[in-house]
């Protein structure tokens, strides 16, 4: 059994939320306070989506962009301050293979990740000054979590009826591993997903007219999934 080195000043815990921009720069600077520097920010918040866009009201995609996209480069923006003086850092940012695909029942959730990855690939193109500075995305496929109880429907004050089975889907540890492996690594952007996500992916980058037929006979059963009250990823894993 192993003891950790760490003491109670090594920890330090803050309520945030993304929505509100105004508080992201006083929580950095209590962050900053504390430990003196940050050396890594991981923006890890976010929801996902299940419901046509046909059926969807409008102010759900705004809450989308607002919480997974904005809320995401307003707190990187008062972090990348702090890195900029130290010249050194990393920003992990964990995006989705949705960033990198298109899929029905979620096309504000894709449209954010498609967003982050626009952003964090424009950005380290502004970062050439620093080489000591590290903007990283992670893009990972289903994962074992909370995500699906937790997703935007149609409309915001509706919530999902059947998250369905996660057996299916990535360990939440082994993520965790293959997202600590890679920004260890300094890797620029990792697809972190089993079969077939990761499959499609490489379509989709390499051969999209492959990827875009093969997107819509998949995603027609998904749809059958969604409207039977069956876990949508369920089209992709089985």
């Amino acid at each position: 059994l192993e003891i950790s080195s760490l003491s109670e000043n090594d920890i330090l815990v803050l309520r945030l939320d993304l929505t509100d921009r105004s508080s992201h720069e006083a929580a950095t600077n209590s962050v900053l306070k504390h430990f003196g520097k940050i050396d890594v920010l991981v923006n890890n918040g976010g929801r996902s989506q299940r419901s046509l866009f046909v059926d969807t009201n409008l102010d759900v995609y705004s809450a989308i962009i607002e919480l997974n996209y904005l809320g995401t480069i307003s707190l990187t923006k008062y972090v990348l301050n702090h890195m900029i003086q130290r010249k050194k850092g990393k920003i992990v940012t964990v995006s989705s293979v949705m960033g990198i695909m298109g899929a029905p029942l979620a096309t504000g959730y894709c449209a954010s990740k498609h967003a982050l990855q626009g952003f964090f690939n424009s950005l380290r193109t502004e970062l050439t000054d620093y080489p000591e500075i590290s903007v990283i995305q992670i893009c990972p496929g289903p994962v074992q979590s909370q995500i699906i109880q937790n997703v935007f429907t149609e409309n915001l004050a509706k919530s999902i009826e059947n998250s369905g089975d996660q057996s299916h889907k990535m360990p939440t540890d082994r993520c965790a591993r293959l997202t600590l492996v890679s920004v260890a690594n300094d890797v620029k952007e990792a697809w972190i997903s089993d079969h077939p996500y990761l499959a499609v992916c490489y379509l989709w980058q390499y051969a999209p007219t492959w990827a875009w037929w093969l997107m819509n006979r998949m995603g027609k059963r998904r749809i059958q999934n969604f409207k039977s009250g069956i876990d949508a990823d369920a089209s992709y894993s089985r």
